[in-house]
């Protein structure tokens, strides 16, 4: 059985944004999901978000084709009423992480992948930078 990850927005980013140091790590995991080895998912609100910063960079145009060609890899997780009042109610700090991570487990995914691992210590599921995936995908797989 594949591994299902949830990206959280900051490695998104670092890859559409060509980010660097963080950009190859998370370019390895989505050539990863390219090649059908893992299942990729992002919170509805990573496109919005990543739309918004990236564009104060760059061509809306080409913004929009990297999120397009991103799309490709990645499901995306639909954003519910369920899922909001879940994060209204949580112990989460950041709302925000709140809802992600809700929409993580709506989704069926086992993996959130961030660079911000404090933000999530409520999970009940494994968090991992892109580099500790990594290591552990290449030790088990």
């Amino acid at each position: 059985m594949k591994d299902k990850l949830f990206l959280d927005t900051n490695v998104v980013l670092d890859l559409l944004g060509e980010r660097e140091p963080f950009y190859d790590a998370i370019a390895k995991i989505v050539s990863l999901s390219d090649k059908g080895k893992i299942q990729l998912t992002v919170s509805a609100l990573t496109y919005s978000t990543i739309f918004y910063i990236l564009s104060r960079f760059e061509d809306k145009e080409i913004v929009k084709e990297k999120i397009r060609k991103f799309k490709i890899v990645a499901q995306t997780s639909d954003l519910t009423d369920k899922i909001i009042d879940k994060g209204l109610a949580s112990k989460f700090k950041d709302f925000e992480d709140a809802l992600k991570y809700y929409s993580a487990l709506k989704s069926g995914c086992s993996i959130i992948i961030t660079r911000n691992g404090k933000d999530f210590k409520l999970a009940d599921i494994s968090v991992f930078s892109p580099d500790e995936y990594l290591s552990k995908y290449i030790i088990y797989k």
